[in-house]
């Protein structure tokens, strides 16, 4: 359900964010999450949320400086990285071992990424900077993991969202904040379900599964942003790009059926 909800985003906001500051519109997203959650939980863990805050603003950071550097289809593939690089962090962090069916999850979840986002060729300082946004990233899911584990999730929001909120609006100060209303509708929406609910119910339910069940789970979100955009951009896939969704929904059912066995997780 969460992934499904992170698909929605991509092409709402493709429809409205035209001529808008990217640092503008995540400073008026995550200030309105900031807002929400504090409502929800005054009281806020402030070293655990800080240290999340600024692993997921590094991502979001990186994420946008490389995307002016490079093409959407080479930022979107090397984004999705991180799901390669969870259980790397995982492993190190959490002493987290791959099973089986991860095994042969998580490298076609690599290859359905390729083929999905086109195929993608050279290598520029754009890339570094989005592969340093997936690497952020994977750190950030694994994070999530290991503090949920420590303290209540509604505990971890309100500074991990104020963090990021406050990085984008010192970079967006030169920027033009005239944002029309349709910009404002999505941000209200990417804020309450895509970042406080979606979060939350991440951060809820991925310290029981485990971070590399949850990376593999994360590969429906392109596969829902496919869709959207087919359905709202009226965007087609050639067959090539059909083949690398195939090849996500195989490694996301890998991931799913492992998820219930009891023993889906060994520590070392």
């Amino acid at each position: 359900m969460v992934t499904a909800i992170w698909g929605t985003t991509f092409p709402l906001q493709k429809m409205v964010l035209g001529g808008v500051s990217p640092f503008v519109y995540n400073a008026i997203r995550f200030w309105i999450a900031t807002i929400f959650a504090f409502i929800i939980q005054p009281k806020q863990n402030l070293k655990y949320g800080l240290l999340i805050g600024l692993l997921l603003t590094c991502g979001y950071i990186s994420q946008t400086w490389g995307l002016t550097l490079t093409t959407a289809s080479k930022s979107g593939f090397i984004t999705s990285l991180y799901i390669i690089f969870v259980p790397v962090v995982s492993y190190f962090w959490e002493k987290e071992r791959l099973t089986f069916f991860q095994k042969i999850g998580f490298p076609l979840a690599l290859v359905g990424s390729y083929f999905l986002s086109g195929g993608i060729s050279g290598f520029n300082f754009g890339d570094f900077l989005t592969l340093l946004c997936a690497l952020s990233f994977s750190v950030h899911v694994v994070s999530l993991t290991v503090f949920a584990r420590k303290t209540s999730e509604t505990h971890l929001m309100g500074w991990q969202f104020g963090t990021v909120a406050i990085t984008n609006t010192l970079l967006g100060l030169n920027q033009s904040w005239s944002v029309p209303l349709p910009a404002w509708g999505v941000a209200l929406y990417t804020a309450c379900f895509a970042t406080v609910i979606g979060i939350f119910l991440q951060m809820k339910y991925q310290k029981k599964i485990g971070s590399n069940t949850a990376a593999l789970i994360f590969v429906g979100e392109p596969i829902f942003s496919t869709l959207f955009a087919m359905l709202f951009l009226q965007e087609s896939l050639t067959s090539f790009q059909w083949f690398g969704a195939l090849l996500l929904l195989v490694a996301l059912a890998f991931a799913s059926v492992k998820a219930k066995e009891p023993n889906s997780k060994e520590r070392g």
